[in-house]
């Protein structure tokens, strides 16, 4: 029996309407499917809405339908209502951009009903943001603040950098969660789920954004299921860029929610205390060796034709896209070149401001916004001879989808093989 307050007894009996009762209602029953004794209040939420090709499933287009079956899992249509008062929600990636499609080999129509369904979901209280970084643009839940999200690597980043406390819900407890307000006392939620149980010593490179993409990737495909890893050894302390690059990876190769970075994260100040104590934790060491056995996963050999090069995963920074369109400026890109560089609509606009959007245009690219790929799927990359991407979640996920060479390497590699018309191996 799960406990309830004396506001979450009103809600599941109905004084604020159907759709709140039925998403606590479903609240409830995951937290005595986890045993988890109570909920607990949850103030921010990213949410996987828009027009995504899966809800096709149910074969309408009423979006109250849609809503109440493929969201709410009810069995019945209820009339949208609205988010929790108190939660503030915001939507995660798309699968269109929000101002364009020809570029993305899109219909029209799939580009419409993405606008509407996002404006109905803007009516009930989710702000339309389109990204996969909400932390870049404001979202940040601070230490002990309880969040959803529908983005893998938004939750390693909000546990491990700020001290919030969330699970990989997925995307209709997400919704749930945003609903009513609410979410299981549970896993991450709590102290105890938190400490870290299995040691990675770095003594690979540890420079560059490549790097921690590395880092991550290796660590991911290395942990234990149900670990929550701990950084320690010998690195050079990340940024915010490369720790972005780390935590995505590491949420590719595993089912990773949490890390610690001893001397760095919040939980971490040393590796006994991301520990909670324990001094027999198995070490793994992260070496030269691994690194490069994960950049063989990634990255195919030698050089091939390439004309599909997409930046951006997880979305970028105006710190990436400036010194991008720097090193773009003045060159163009090969004929038949698909170049795209994804990001927010916030981080678009500054970049419009800053002119460089235009130096990415005048080379013939694009600075796009809301999805990525791997979200829009084949129909956007399937007639691509060869890929390049400077982000290893990309490069990994892409190959159940695309069968021609696919390239890995840091966005000056990709930007050379969009020149070029073709990937030009590192020597």
């Amino acid at each position: 029996m799960v406990k309830l307050t004396e506001y979450e007894k009103r809600m599941r009996e109905g004084e604020f309407g159907e759709f709140k009762q039925i998403a606590l209602q479903k609240i409830i029953e995951y937290a005595e499917s986890l045993g988890a004794q109570e909920l607990c209040e949850v103030s921010k939420a990213t949410l996987y809405f828009g027009a995504h090709p899966y809800l096709e499933s149910l074969g309408s287009n009423d979006y109250d339908e849609i809503f109440s079956k493929m969201y709410l899992c009810a069995d019945k249509t209820i009339p949208m209502g609205e988010m929790e008062k108190g939660c503030f929600c915001q939507t995660c990636v798309a699968p269109c951009d929000q101002y364009v499609y020809e570029p993305l080999h899109l219909d029209k129509e799939l580009f419409d009903k993405n606008r509407e369904f996002l404006e109905i979901t803007k009516k009930a209280g989710v702000s339309i943001t389109g990204s996969c970084t909400p932390y870049l643009i404001g979202w940040i839940p601070l230490k002990g603040e309880h969040f959803v999200t529908t983005e893998s690597s938004n939750v390693v980043m909000c546990n491990s950098v700020f001290g919030a406390c969330g699970n990989s819900d997925g995307i209709e407890a997400a919704a749930w969660s945003a609903v009513c307000g609410r979410t299981p006392l549970w896993g991450n939620h709590t102290k105890e789920a938190r400490i870290g149980t299995i040691v990675f010593e770095i003594e690979c490179p540890s420079e560059t954004e490549v790097d921690w993409d590395i880092i991550g990737y290796t660590v991911g495909r290395k942990l234990p299921p149900h670990g929550v890893p701990v950084i320690d050894g010998s690195f050079k302390k990340p940024n915010l860029i490369k720790l972005k690059q780390c935590f995505a990876a590491m949420a590719t190769t595993s089912g990773a929610e949490m890390c610690h970075i001893v001397d760095f994260t919040p939980e971490a100040p040393t590796r006994e205390a991301a520990l909670g104590g324990k001094k027999d934790a198995p070490v793994i060491k992260i070496t030269q060796q691994d690194y490069d056995e994960s950049l063989a996963m990634l990255c195919d050999k030698g050089e091939h034709p390439v004309d599909f090069i997409a930046l951006g995963c997880p979305h970028y920074t105006l710190e990436e896209i400036r010194d991008a369109a720097l090193y773009i400026e003045g060159k163009k890109f090969a004929e038949n070149v698909e170049f795209a560089i994804w990001t927010d609509y916030a981080t678009r606009e500054m970049a419009v401001q800053n002119g460089y959007c235009k130096m990415v245009e005048d080379a013939g690219g694009h600075i796009l916004t809301s999805g990525c790929p791997l979200v829009i799927g084949s129909k956007y990359f399937g007639h691509a001879k060869g890929m390049a991407t400077d982000g290893a979640k990309q490069a990994h996920y892409i190959r159940s989808e695309f069968t021609n060479p696919v390239y890995y390497g840091d966005k000056y590699a990709c930007i050379d093989a969009a020149v070029a018309g073709k990937w030009l191996e590192v020597k």
